[in-house]
């Protein structure tokens, strides 16, 4: 009975984590004939999973959902990361995220045996939680393109971009990534044959195609390797800098680490801007507080951005006078 107990475990644990198998795959893991295997599947019916069962070259078996949660199989280093996970939630800008995360919580931690417990406690004692303000994004939506790229699924979906454009968009997931306060998927476009991200709080019409596909190489170490390069790379697109007319001591002692970036050029601070946008890198100007004076330095085309950008502002000061 025990050896039976801990082959049917086995059997859960490998339907967790892959979302089908053949057969004789399964059958091969465990070390068992087909004619056990198949035994083994009606027992886990039995306790209330539903495991699906397709016949074909392209069948096989897999965990579908029920009509109740049934126990899940966790491993240490799962069950640690996935209540690291939780006590995360509330600051990665998830609808609803606080109070369903608090709640799950404290019912997983509650039997969690004490050794994992200390480690959870250790880990997120040296964890430093992104500050508030991300962009919301429903904890399903967030699942459901969690698993298209755990089963290789290809995707579509309406996709608004910043400067509003909306495109549909067919893709082939392959990671999930957290970067400045956002939620970033990154995937090969099939239409631009290109690895692209897209930030999943401006995914919308979502739906999973069931047609499967082979793995592709990233151009990159990992996918936040990745993300860190294309954010880099839209940072540079345009480029300018600010000379302020203080000292860069002075700067330092009133910015602090705001000035990391800038450096002295005589009795003046030249201080470096970056965006992804023209119109972004006038809005950096906003930093500059009213009582500094500083002089652009950039292309021909910021310069004149900023030049129009003014005279907008003077003519709607001059306006409201006459009002």
């Amino acid at each position: 009975m025990a050896e039976t107990t801990s082959r049917i475990l086995a059997l859960l644990g490998l339907l967790q984590v892959h979302r089908q198998w053949s057969g004789p795959e399964l059958a091969e893991r465990l070390g068992v004939t087909e004619r056990t295997l198949r035994r083994d599947i009606e027992r886990l019916r039995d306790l209330g999973y539903r495991v699906e069962a397709e016949r074909g070259s392209s069948g096989g078996y897999r965990l579908e959902a029920g009509t109740q949660l049934p126990p899940l199989l966790l491993s240490d280093e799962e069950a640690v990361a996935m209540a690291i996970g939780l006590r995360v939630t509330a600051s990665q800008g998830l609808v609803d995220g606080e109070q369903t995360s608090l709640s799950a919580l404290a019912k997983f931690e509650q039997v969690l045996p004490a050794a994992l417990r200390e480690r959870v406690n250790a880990l997120a004692s040296v964890v430093e939680l992104a500050a508030p303000g991300s962009a919301a994004v429903a904890t399903g939506l967030l699942g459901q393109v969690a698993l298209a790229c755990r089963d290789r699924e290809r995707l579509r979906f309406a996709y608004t971009s910043g400067s509003g454009d909306e495109t549909r968009r067919s893709v082939e997931p392959h990671s999930l990534v957290s970067a400045q306060r956002r939620w970033l998927l990154v995937a090969w476009d099939r239409e631009r044959s290109d690895w692209r991200t897209f930030r999943v709080d401006r995914m919308s019409d979502f739906f999973g195609t069931r047609v499967h596909f082979a793995p592709r190489e990233l151009p990159a170490d990992d996918a936040a390797a990745f993300v860190a390069r294309t954010i880099s790379t839209l940072r540079e697109l345009h480029s300018g800098e600010v000379v302020l007319k203080m000292t860069h001591d002075a700067m330092t002692r009133r910015f602090g680490q705001y000035g990391a970036e800038a450096w002295a050029e005589g009795e003046t601070t030249v201080w470096p801007i970056r965006a992804a946008t023209l119109e972004g890198l006038l809005s950096s100007l906003a930093w500059v507080p009213v009582d500094i004076e500083y002089e652009l330095r950039g292309s021909p085309e910021f310069l004149a951005l900023a030049r129009s950008a003014a005279g907008n502002m003077l003519r709607a000061v001059d306006a409201s006078r006459t009002q």
